[in-house]
């Protein structure tokens, strides 16, 4: 098996950027997989990889994606948005609502606001 090297990390992330790009979430899974057991911490992995378990609907290995990155970027407007959408997706309409009004108090988009209802 060919030693990995962290420039080999790098051109896996960016394969999986591809893959995710090119509706083949499941391809950027396996890529990302390697190089988050090689740099845990890496957030911009685990963010690509929560999105990509999001795009094939494995809803429940997405949350604990989003709210890892949450839990440690709690200003992370995205992750709460994506957090948001995946509880949504799940059936859980109150927990999505705290996370779409958190997204757009950290960053007032206005996809983030619509989502908010804050009118309602």
């Amino acid at each position: 098996m060919p030693e990995t090297t962290p420039e080999t990390h790098v051109i896996d992330f960016r394969a999986a950027e591809q893959l995710l790009a090119s509706r083949d979430p499941r391809g950027a899974i396996k890529l990302l997989d390697s190089v988050i057991a090689a740099h845990p911490e890496s957030r911009a992995a685990r963010l690509l990889r929560a999105r990509a378990y999001f795009a094939s609907a494995q809803l429940r290995a997405a949350e604990r994606e989003f709210q890892h990155i949450v839990d440690h970027e709690p200003d992370n407007a995205f992750a709460h948005f994506a957090l948001a959408r995946t509880f949504q997706r799940s059936g859980r309409p109150d927990q999505a609502l705290r996370h779409f009004r958190l997204a757009a108090a950290l960053d007032p988009k206005p996809e983030y606001l619509e989502a908010a209802r804050f009118d309602s």
